[in-house]
């Protein structure tokens, strides 16, 4: 597995899944909340198979920064 969750979007995704795991263990917002293990566990890990089917990754190196932009 290689990592494709940039530092952003690592934070926010263990950010939300925090949140929706502490509302559903106060029963604010029922059992659905503990979908938050996904975020947080890719967040964790620092990989996300969707954006590895679709070929995306949010950590910015590579592509697109060998040239200044000049023509």
């Amino acid at each position: 597995m290689t990592a494709n969750v940039g530092m952003i979007d690592k934070w926010l995704r263990i950010v939300v899944g925090v949140l929706l795991i502490a509302l559903a263990l106060f029963d604010v917002i029922g059992w659905w909340g503990y979908i938050g293990i996904i975020p947080l566990a890719t967040g964790v890990i620092n990989f996300c198979p969707v954006y590895k089917l679709i070929g995306m990754d949010t950590l910015g190196g590579g592509s697109g920064k060998s040239g200044n932009g000049s023509a």
